[in-house]
């Protein structure tokens, strides 16, 4: 089997969205993470991050060279200028695939965990078009609350980014078991393994040195996955 990337981590090479966004300009699905760490590695074009967290609301400039990771409950928007095009690395590998992000929808669907659902999921066996269809619906759904939620934390401050917080824990709360045995089949498995060779190593062993190996994959088959910020490219496991 494919080897966990180092720290359990997981990686993806992302084309930002081109599409146009309701509010001007083109870009990616505003949303934050619940448990995960995200970071973003420019690898073409040009564009921002739109981002708001406790230190408030920020723009940061994306050009070839740039990197910047952000920590759970940051919520970003991705603003393609010019064929903007990331690697996404992101922390506790498994647990964002699971659901460990929560899009910015208006308050009344993110109060309703079956409107949220619904809202949030693209069509399993729809075509190429039905599917970009979806994605750009919810993305332009969550456009618009990422714009209500602005003009909220301007009117209320902190007290509307920490209602956001409370309603995206509670969305996710059904998931937590799930994601506790993902995150101890790898990251704490990992975390393991690496005790286990400081260990050895402190004992003068070195053993696990002979298992010594080099693993490439390749690009899963097929178009990229609609994510939420942009065309998604993974590795395909091995056998």
């Amino acid at each position: 089997m494919t080897p966990l990337f180092p720290g359990a981590t997981s990686v993806s090479d992302l084309q930002v969205y081109d599409w146009a966004c309701p509010d001007g300009g083109h870009g990616g699905t505003p949303h934050l993470h619940t448990v995960s760490t995200e970071a973003y590695v420019v690898t073409g074009g040009r564009g921002e991050v739109h981002t708001l967290s406790a230190a408030g609301f920020a723009r940061d400039r994306l050009e070839p060279g740039s990197v910047l990771w952000f920590s759970p409950g940051t919520v970003h928007r991705l603003v393609n200028e010019d064929g903007l095009r990331l690697v996404v690395i992101m922390q506790n590998a498994g647990l964002p695939e699971a659901g460990d992000a929560v899009l910015t929808f208006p308050a009344d669907v993110l109060r309703d965990r079956d409107a949220y659902l619904a809202a949030a999921a693209l069509p399993a066996g729809g075509t190429e078009d039905e599917r970009a269809a979806a994605a750009r619906a919810r993305r332009d759904l969550a456009i618009t609350g990422f714009r209500q939620l602005l003009a909220d934390v301007g009117e209320r401050g902190g007290a509307a980014l920490a209602e956001l917080h409370r309603l995206a824990a509670a969305l996710v709360r059904p998931r937590v078991e799930a994601w506790t045995e993902l995150w101890r089949d790898s990251v704490e498995a990992e975390t393991e393994r690496t005790r286990a060779r400081l260990a050895a190593l402190a004992a003068g062993e070195h053993d696990h040195l002979g298992q010594a190996a080099v693993v490439r994959t390749a690009p899963r088959p097929g178009p990229r996955a609609f994510g939420m910020c942009g065309r998604l490219r993974t590795w395909a496991p091995l056998p």
